[in-house]
């Protein structure tokens, strides 16, 4: 079995203060993340490595957006989110 079978996936988006090195302003942008639930039970056809498997995982956030556009008109520069986790485990 492979790890989508085990997760429930869903996009969210959180907001998040992000500094421009360009223009040297600070915004709040909407981030996309990709939260992975644990299903409630495993599925049918799981043998016992996949058992043990699904009783380590734990819930986590994967974010989606690597580069935004800097909301300043003047600017509007790629900014790289380097500021914020990639993975989060809840």
């Amino acid at each position: 079995m492979e790890e989508k079978d085990f997760f429930n996936e869903k996009t969210e988006t959180k907001a998040a203060e992000i500094y421009c090195p360009m223009c040297r302003r600070s915004n709040s942008y909407d981030i996309r993340w990709l939260k992975r639930t644990k299903k409630p039970s495993l599925p049918p056809r799981a043998n016992e490595m996949d058992k043990a498997r699904f009783a380590k995982a734990r819930d986590y956030m994967v974010r989606l957006d690597d580069v935004l556009i800097c909301k300043t008109p003047r600017c509007g520069k790629k900014i790289e989110i380097s500021s914020l986790q990639s993975v989060v485990f809840l």
